[in-house]
């Protein structure tokens, strides 16, 4: 496999390199703006001069760029000091997917041009205390009145749903029918009454994940994606693109900075980045991490010839967090006692270890835990038979829970 650029694609790659270098915030620009300012400033220079969200038709605020040419800017940006875009990952990756397939043209019009540029900052209203890691039991219920729709119910580990606009959200609007057949999808704005937002403090002291509660908040039947009953062929594009967004980010690069650590750092009085052990332990993260970045370029290509992310992607999550934990718990190891301090305001090299130490076994859950992760593959891609359901074809009013019946 040859994966040298052509002249066209070389071309692209200087100019999106030449563009990045000179266009990338300065400090003096940045000086005195919180993360999320910083965020919104480049992300518009970005948009503006159509670097951001290039695949996306052009209408909706990309450019209608390849499948490599986003691997191409996404690698050139990689070599460019920037502000953090990461308040726009879940909008960008998973809502804006499933609005571009389920949403009315006028719809996609209005949201997706301000979800490019980071106008506005969408969340994902999935998971509930009550369902665990199965989707399709969630119990907030939503009940038609006139042309709105009254949610009531409660989500949770929805992550920057404090500093969201708009929010995807799955509901149930019939108990009385199998309980992946009564779900309804929409998407809702943050600031609507009755939304009450609950931060949730983190073991790291960071405060990402959120609490959302719904007391007689009214949608408006427009803001519905997919037919009454269809959410969970909508959420179904959600989750693909989920686990494609995610699949292998959350380890990309921490090899090469787990080598750079162990270079400061001393095993029998030479560093210990020329110890045989530790290089072999790196060495094997690398290949994994490359392993998972392939693996994304040919979910990308897939898509860009307007195929749905499929259940493969499932490999490159279940792949990815327990490996980037296990990076982040040898730093730690290689540090020896100075791997137990962690100061959350200190941003040196050394404290980032630590910082994934603590945040990354979340990586374990969201998207789907490792187990689901496993039996997506196991039943999807591998064609074994299902695990046994008690809750197979019954109506999800009959399902048994702990109180009774659901």
């Amino acid at each position: 496999m040859d994966f040298s650029d052509s002249a066209e694609e070389a071309k692209f790659r200087a100019e999106a390199a030449e563009w990045l270098q000179a266009n990338a915030p300065t400090d003096d620009e940045i000086k005195g703006l919180d993360e999320m300012a910083q965020a919104k400033l480049w992300q518009k220079r970005k948009v503006d001069a159509g670097w951001a969200c290039i695949r996306w038709p052009k209408e909706y605020g990309g450019r209608g760029a390849t499948a490599i040419e986003q691997v191409i800017l996404n690698d050139e940006q990689s070599k460019v000091k920037s502000p953090s875009t990461q308040f726009f990952s879940i909008g960008q990756g998973m809502a804006a997917p499933t609005l571009m397939t389920w949403a009315t043209e006028e719809q996609k019009r209005r949201y997706l041009p301000k979800l490019a540029s980071g106008e506005e900052i969408w969340c994902q209203l999935f998971s509930e205390p009550a369902g665990g890691s199965d989707l399709a039991a969630l119990r907030t219920r939503a009940v038609k009145d006139g042309d709105d729709w009254v949610i009531n119910g409660q989500k949770i580990w929805t992550s920057g749903a404090h500093y969201s606009d708009w929010g995807i959200l799955v509901v149930r609007t019939d108990p009385d029918v199998p309980k992946h057949q009564g779900l309804t999808y929409f998407f809702v704005n943050m600031h609507s009454p009755g939304v009450e937002i609950k931060p949730i403090k983190q073991l790291s002291s960071a405060s990402n994940f959120n609490e959302v509660y719904f007391t007689d908040v009214r949608i408006p039947d427009e803001q519905r994606l997919g037919a009454v009953g269809q959410g969970w062929q909508v959420a179904l594009t959600t989750l693909m693109n989920e686990r494609a967004s995610i699949g292998g980010t959350r380890s990309a690069g921490q090899a090469q900075s787990l080598l750079k650590l162990a270079a400061t750092l001393e095993i029998d009085g030479e560093p210990a980045s020329k110890n045989k052990a530790v290089r072999s332990r790196v060495a094997d993260w690398y290949a994994k991490e490359a392993g998972l970045r392939f693996t994304g370029y040919r979910s990308m290509t897939a898509m860009s010839r307007g195929e749905v992310p499929g259940p493969e992607n499932s490999i490159g999550k279940l792949v990815a967090a327990p490996m980037a934990q296990d990076l982040a718990s040898f730093a730690l190891e290689l540090q020896a006692q100075a791997g137990v301090i962690y100061t959350p305001l200190d941003e040196s090299f050394d404290n980032m270890f630590q910082h994934n130490y603590m945040n990354i076994p979340g990586g374990r859950i969201a998207g789907g835990t490792d187990e689901i992760m496993a039996n997506i593959i196991a039943e999807r891609v591998l064609g074994l038979p299902q695990e046994p359901r008690v809750d197979k074809g019954i109506p999800f009013s009959d399902v048994p829970t702990s109180g009774g019946k659901s």
